[in-house]
């Protein structure tokens, strides 16, 4: 197994990924792209670059060419993904999720841990025997998907070996999926671009992004107008330990855009930080709103909390039933929120400025606890 544990690259690679996904460092791509303007087709997305080659895309030192020409002679030694791609094995969910979403869910041979998927028609699929379940990323089923001969591997380059081999055992390419390192919310819904490039669905993934982009920047617009700016933290200790958000993050630019004040907004990592519980409780221990994530089967409530750590009953938050949850499993938010920042803004845009959203609107990811 060793040779596709996890099927991502070491951490000791992730710079580098970063590096390849980027066009202006890359040479080969630069040279190759002179017949184009070689402008950079992603406008939000930093940890990757999108170029257009002639009949086809330069997606780092990747190029995808159109199944139906020939290929060309100076790109029989480059790394080249024939489109639209037949075949894909998809190592998270937020990438079939798009698959799926613009239709193209036949195009996905194999996914993992789809046993624990919500989605209907992903377990109606994985019971026909459509998609197979290749495991979960430490015990990954290699000789499935030697069996499948998949043409792209779309894996997230978290930990563990870098696939030495399965590129000769498959012929399969592999795509490093680097959404989770955009600090951005539209950077991170941007990679909604990247499948499309991949199914030849290019235009509708650009305006289904660009929809994204004018619904996210609108809300973000009434929220920046406020006078009021409620103070927030995140998250809950996990095995006496807690990680806040860094300042940089993800969550932090949405609560930033929704219109709060986020505790911590000063530091300087997008990275979570780890910390004492007596340096939350002086920090945010007056702040207006806590916001957690659920990934339990029962629901939360300020009784099961307080039982749980009698710390949490001296937050002002939970005093005045303040606390923001998001049940992940009910909700699929891993599965979806990563192509709906939008919605994920407007939730918070409700709870902290209900007066400038719709009085009907009902939140899909993130509610207000109230019991």
């Amino acid at each position: 197994m060793k040779i596709f544990r996890y099927i991502a690259m070491s951490l000791l690679c992730l710079s580098t990924v970063c590096t390849i996904f980027s066009c202006e460092n890359n040479d080969s791509c630069n040279q190759k792209t002179m017949a184009t303007d070689g402008e950079n087709l992603m406008s939000f997305a930093k940890t990757i670059s999108v170029t257009k080659y002639k009949s086809g895309y330069c997606v780092g030192d990747i190029y995808l060419y159109p199944d139906s020409l020939s290929l060309p002679d100076e790109l029989k030694n480059e790394t080249v993904i024939r489109t639209p791609v037949k075949s894909v094995i998809a190592c998270s969910s937020t990438q079939w999720s798009v698959f799926q979403r613009i239709g193209e869910i036949n195009r996905i041979d194999g996914i993992l841990e789809g046993s624990y998927t919500k989605n209907q028609e992903i377990k109606r699929l994985i019971e026909e025997g459509k998609i197979v379940d290749l495991g979960i990323e430490n015990h990954i089923n290699i000789e499935k998907v030697i069996d499948i001969q998949p043409d792209v591997i779309l894996f997230t380059p978290y930990s563990g070996d870098n696939g030495e081999n399965i590129s000769d055992l498959t012929k399969a390419v592999l795509l490093p999926n680097t959404d989770y390192l955009e600090n951005h919310p539209l950077g991170r819904a941007e990679w909604i671009k990247i499948v499309g490039y991949l199914t030849c669905r290019e235009e509708f993934t650009k305006k289904w992004f660009n929809s994204i982009v004018t619904n996210y920047e609108s809300i973000k617009s009434l929220c920046q107008n406020t006078a009021y700016k409620p103070t927030i933290f995140s998250d809950l200790p996990f095995n006496g330990q807690w990680y806040f958000p860094g300042g940089k993050s993800y969550i932090a630019q949405i609560f930033n855009d929704a219109g709060a004040d986020y505790v911590w907004k000063d530091n300087e990592s997008a990275a979570s930080q780890p910390i004492d519980a007596e340096t939350v409780l002086a920090k945010a221990a007056d702040a207006d709103y806590w916001r957690i994530m659920n990934s339990t089967d029962f629901p939360y409530s300020y009784e099961r909390l307080s039982i749980e750590n009698e710390l949490f009953t001296h937050f002002k938050a939970f005093k005045e039933k303040r606390m923001i949850v998001c049940d992940v499993l009910k909700s699929n938010y891993f599965e979806s929120s990563v192509y709906e920042p939008d919605l994920l803004l407007k939730d918070f845009a409700k709870i902290f400025h209900p007066e400038l959203i719709e009085t009907d609107y009902q939140p899909k990811y993130f509610y207000l606890l109230n019991e």
